[in-house]
């Protein structure tokens, strides 16, 4: 660190010498030339090897041509601030392209001394009674605490000193309601998928439960971080859209723009905006909740590509996990968390903001990259809030334990933590040790620390030590893991031994099982595939089939991690598709990329490990993958040659290929992890070592790109409207025919024959003659069919799939249109009146007296049918009839005519219908409660069969303003 401080030393003689009133210099050139030589200090104190004739220049990009990555960035923003005594925006580390951009954001900046935060404890929360525990959705939790105690803090965002705001759960609440609002009068329908490319702050909050509320289902992706990045950040994200079919993308105002060339790319994607846009866009409309989804959330798991992985999780799925997190961890609304963690990941999202949600506890939060430039401040943030809980994955311990200077946290107090967990990436026995180490002085316990264990395919935990336990460590023999996959233990003398850390034991509810290559459970001590089930396990992958049966197991999950389990303890020894197999032995590709990163002229953190196949020798080849600045031939070859040595030392066995690649060259994920399999993949495509492209050129393909897109939409779309044409042609000519047969035959039997046959050639020739099941039930004359309403459709599909002469219960308003009237009448319809009361009786009495004459009538009791899915309540007429007349009620559920043509749609899909007859229901009784049993027993068959949700006493909104409401009450 000589050069640095020597480097220091000039810079703050140039600044002072002209200092004028205690405020920096603003000199151009001696500004600009003290940031030239800040960078150049930095490159030669990560790489001694390089010589002083280094050109860096303010023209130099700070990824491409000094390679300095994010955490170097936040370095270089460090000795910026020191230098010239000025306090940064976070943004400036991932705005900042080049050295003349930091000039110019130091220019902006003001001088003075570097703010310091007020660090004197806050107070502690005041204690809530009760939790929502009757809460089924994530909503009702919200809505609990919004009547229970608007004005209590839930959120208090801390990163800029001018930037620190509080949430209360009414202004969440208020907030959401207003997005919601305006994805509504947007036309956000129940069930489509909205994406939130939002950083951390309060419009991700109010975006996601606004989606809720409105009934959508939210889609977190993370936003843009550089614009050197743009193509591959685009072109990723497009790929988890198209998958999520995500309707809108809801972004910040600063990448609105760039967010906007993803639509061309994303089928489906209509609108792109911000959350300002929504809230400020509907502020006349009203806004009542829509019938929630199942589906919570879908959370893409790191690493989503061109095969995106989208978790599926319910409300029922968060809550269990939630609840048993808290059990577990002992939490209550005293506590509060301290958070960093982005709001894209399961921990940020679910661990931390809604585990504070339900429970009521304080979360204090900051950016990201509030972290990665200043990693004291969230050691800070706990001190000053008095901070009980915190997570935060393994670098960040690593990083915390060397980064932070002594200075900067003098009077740090963490005595106040009961649970600091170390998750989301492979817990290092070492990194615990240092941390605990540095930070006991300053009243971190030992046992606070904790290693925990979870994935997004369960929520988010899976496994937590319980609380006052200090971290429980495992040393193995390493011959006899990799061999044999037994976990017997090592001695303290042995020099080769592997060390892993405990997660603790499966949350409440939750199992978890040890399997080996058979399938068959293993005992302990015997590494296997890890699997899990309980409550907060997923259903699946969104939308990707193939994935979400490699998933299951039977009724148990595919965790693919690789562990084994001592005394109750589950450790957790690697990625199971990561685990190179050569020679019969297990290679963990994590170990290795930690010793490569330790060597000389290699970046750390950034060594990728993989076996790649060799159908030669019937096993795999170890390649190693490791970045380095260097770029002359012989630093390289040395560097080589010790990556070489160091695995061959830790493996008793040689590499079988080393790549030294420039920086970047390592594929990761938006947490920091290292993507094996992808870099893998393009190891073997040969385009390893290609380069990155120009940022103009990135936005050349994108554009070409998105005009492909557009044709093919074009095609598409010229595809449907020639369906639509065909559709209603046939349409139009079974209606003349039918119409025409129906009205000038003489008899019954004879109008019938002719209008199913019409009918039936008609639904053949625009491809969807339904299937039917259950025709058995229908052998006996009379009855009353009740069916769900969903289309137009669903009265001819009836007409075709159903034997024999039937009356359909009818609107009475329909006597008044001559062309209905006479075709409806010819085929022995049921009129009923629902305006005038009398004439309604008449027409109910009519209706008893066919039913017990043997005829067979046809109603379709939820009266009218709406765009969205669902089933609405019944109405009891129906009920009335068949309990007054002792005739039987057969439920016949219809789907896929709701599909293909929806309620304000007028272009037809293709797609299939299916008829299930259910079994034949009797009244218990003559009176008006058996009429509500009958009907109640009808309409639960229906909902089990129809596969939709439960649309009772919602209210619905059907018209173009969305504002009308439909009166479900009966008549």
């Amino acid at each position: 660190m000589t050069r640095s401080v020597l480097c220091y030393t000039q810079h703050r003689r140039m600044v002072d010498s002209h200092n004028k009133d205690s405020h920096p210099a603003r000199d151009s050139d001696a500004s600009a030339n003290a940031i030239v030589d800040l960078a150049r200090g930095l490159l030669l104190d990560l790489h001694p090897h390089r010589n002083s004739s280094l050109v860096v220049r303010l023209e130099s990009t700070l990824d491409r041509d000094l390679g300095i990555d994010s955490l170097g960035r936040a370095e270089l923003l460090a000795r910026v601030e020191h230098a010239f005594q000025v306090r940064l925006g976070n943004e400036v580390v991932s705005q900042v392209e080049t050295l003349r951009d930091l000039l110019a954001a130091l220019e902006d900046a003001g001088g003075g001394e570097l703010a310091v935060p007020d660090r004197p404890p806050a107070l502690q929360p005041d204690p809530v009674e009760g939790t929502p525990a009757d809460a089924r959705t994530l909503m009702q939790a919200l809505d609990w605490h919004a009547e229970a105690h608007p004005q209590r803090t839930h959120i208090l965002q801390w990163d800029e000193p001018a930037d620190r705001s509080e949430i209360s759960y009414g202004r969440l609440r208020s907030g959401a309601a207003d997005v919601c609002r305006g994805l509504r009068e947007w036309g956000l329908r129940p069930g489509e998928r909205a994406a939130i490319m939002l950083p951390t702050g309060a419009d991700f909050f109010r975006a996601f439960f606004g989606i809720l509320y409105a009934g959508g289902v939210p889609v977190p992706i993370y936003p843009p971080l550089r614009l050197a990045q743009l193509e591959d950040h685009l072109r990723r994200q497009a790929a988890i859209l198209n998958n999520a079919e995500a309707v809108v993308l809801i972004s910040s105002a600063e990448v609105n723009t760039a967010a906007r060339l993803v639509q061309p790319l994303v089928k489906g994607l209509r609108e792109v905006k911000t959350v300002e846009q929504l809230a400020s866009s509907a502020k006349g409309f009203g806004f009542e909740q829509q019938q929630s989804p199942q589906t919570a959330l879908i959370q893409y798991t790191s690493g989503s590509t061109g095969d995106p992985k989208g978790v599926v999780l319910s409300h029922a799925n968060l809550l269990a996990n939630l609840r048993a997190m808290a059990e577990r961890l002992q939490a209550d609304s005293t506590d509060t968390f301290v958070s960093w963690l982005p709001l894209y990941h399961d921990m940020g999202l679910i661990g931390a903001w809604l585990g504070a949600l339900y429970f009521g506890f304080r979360l204090v939060i900051m950016s990201p990259l509030t972290f990665l430039t200043r990693p004291q401040e969230w050691l800070w943030a706990i001190h000053r809030h008095r901070g009980t809980l915190s997570a935060a994955p393994n670098f960040a311990f690593e990083l915390a334990s060397r980064k932070i200077d002594d200075r900067e946290i003098e009077g740090l107090d963490l005595s106040s933590l009961r649970m600091l967990m170390n998750g989301a990436e492979p817990v290092l026995p070492g990194t615990l040790g240092k941390f605990t180490e540095r930070f006991q002085k300053h009243g971190l316990r030992r046992e606070a620390l904790v290693a925990v264990y979870g994935m997004a395919e369960n929520s988010v935990g899976l496994a937590i030590p319980s609380p006052g336990q200090p971290p429980v460590t495992d040393r193995v023999q390493r011959g006899a893991l990799t061999g044999r996959g037994q976990a017997a233990p090592a001695s303290p003398e042995d020099p080769s031994a592997m060390e892993f850390v405990g997660c603790g034991l499966p949350l409440r509810g939750h199992e978890v099982r040890i399997v080996d290559g058979t399938g068959r459970e293993a005992g302990e001590r015997k590494q296997g595939r890890l699997q899990f089930r309980g409550p907060s396990a997923t259903s699946g992958y969104f939308r990707n089939p193939s994935k979400t049966e490699e998933l299951f197991d039977g009724e148990w999950l595919e965790s693919g991690d690789v562990a084994y389990v001592a005394k109750g303890n589950i450790f957790i020894t690697g990625r199971s598709k990561d685990i190179i197999i050569r020679a019969g032995r297990n290679i963990y590709p994590h170990e290795v990329e930690q010793a490569v990163g330790e060597v000389e002229g290699i970046r750390k953190g950034c060594v990728a490990v993989f076996g790649s196949s060799d159908p030669n020798a019937g096993t795999e080849r170890i390649v190693v993958v490791a970045e380095s600045r260097e770029n002359k031939p012989q630093p390289l070859a040395r560097i080589r040659h010790a990556v070489e040595q160091v695995t061959t030392d830790l493996l008793e066995a040689s590499p079988d290929e080393v790549v030294i690649a420039p920086p970047h060259t390592v594929l990761k994920t938006s947490s920091g992890k290292i993507r094996r399999t992808a870099t893998r993949e393009i190891y073997e495509s040969g385009a390893l070592m290609a380069g990155r492209r120009a940022v103009w050129w990135q936005f050349v393909r994108l554009l070409f790109s998105g005009g492909r897109r557009r044709v093919a939409e074009a095609a598409q779309t010229t595809l449907v409207l020639l369906y639509a044409i065909y559709w209603w042609l046939v349409v139009a000519l079974a209606a003349i025919f039918g119409w025409t047969g129906v009205v000038l035959l003489p008899s019954p039997r004879s109008r019938w024959a002719v209008g199913r046959r019409v009918v039936q050639l008609a639904l053949r020739l625009m491809g969807t003659s339904p299937s039917v099941k259950g025709l058995e039930n229908l052998r006996a004359p009379g009855g009353i069919v009740v069916a769900n309403h969903a289309s137009f459709l669903d009265g001819l599909v009836l007409v075709a799939a159903l034997p024999g002469e039937m009356a359909f219960a009818v609107k009475g308003e329909l006597r008044q249109n001559w062309f209905a009237e006479r075709f409806l009448s010819r085929v022995g319809s049921l009129f009923v009146e629902r305006i005038d009361p009398a004439r309604g009786l008449e027409d109910s009495r009519r209706a008893v007296a066919l039913a017990k004459a043997e005829q067979r009538l046809v109603f379709f009791p939820e009266g009218t049918f709406t765009r969205m899915p669902g089933l609405l309540e019944f109405r009891l007429g129906a009920f009335v009839v068949a309990a007054e007349s002792g005739r039987r009620v057969i439920p016949v559920t219809i789907r896929g005519t709701r599909t293909i043509l929806r309620d304000e749609q007028w272009l037809p899909r293709k797609g299939s219908i299916q008829i299930e007859v259910g079994e034949p229901l009797l009244a218990e009784g003559n009176d008006f409660q058996a009429a509500v049993r009958l009907r109640d027993a009808a309409r639960a068959g229906i909902l089990e069969r129809s596969g939709e949700n439960d649309l009772a006493d919602e209210r619905l909104f059907i018209t173009e303003a969305g504002a009308e409401r439909v009166n479900l009450r009966d008549r």
